[in-house]
């Protein structure tokens, strides 16, 4: 299994996202987060902007496919896509999330 974060300007687009990667079956679960300020230097100039962190659970099979729908989909030039192999956890759990991208 693996944790999957990402960022979305809107809570639309971030709720839109996560349905269409469930019904793909990319992914077990997504957790949206509430809106927050982010800063960051993009081209050399400090910039800010407002967006909704997403946790993303998925499995190691579902991972390239994931990553090039969030590339495609996104409305920034360069999409954050950090990736994490989960080594531990509650058995069941991520069981669960890999039989949920079957």
């Amino acid at each position: 299994p693996y944790l999957v974060i990402t960022s979305w300007p809107d809570i639309e687009g971030a709720r839109h996202q996560a349905q269409n990667w469930l019904q793909k079956k990319l992914v077990a679960s997504v957790n949206i987060l509430p809106q927050m300020d982010s800063i960051y230097i993009w081209k050399g100039e400090l910039r800010h902007g407002k967006e909704h962190k997403m946790f993303v659970k998925t499995c190691a099979d579902r991972i390239d496919a994931l990553q090039q729908e969030i590339k495609a989909a996104h409305p920034y030039a360069v999409a954050e896509i950090l990736q994490f192999k989960i080594d531990s956890g509650d058995p069941e759990y991520l069981d669960w999330i890999t039989q949920s991208t079957r």
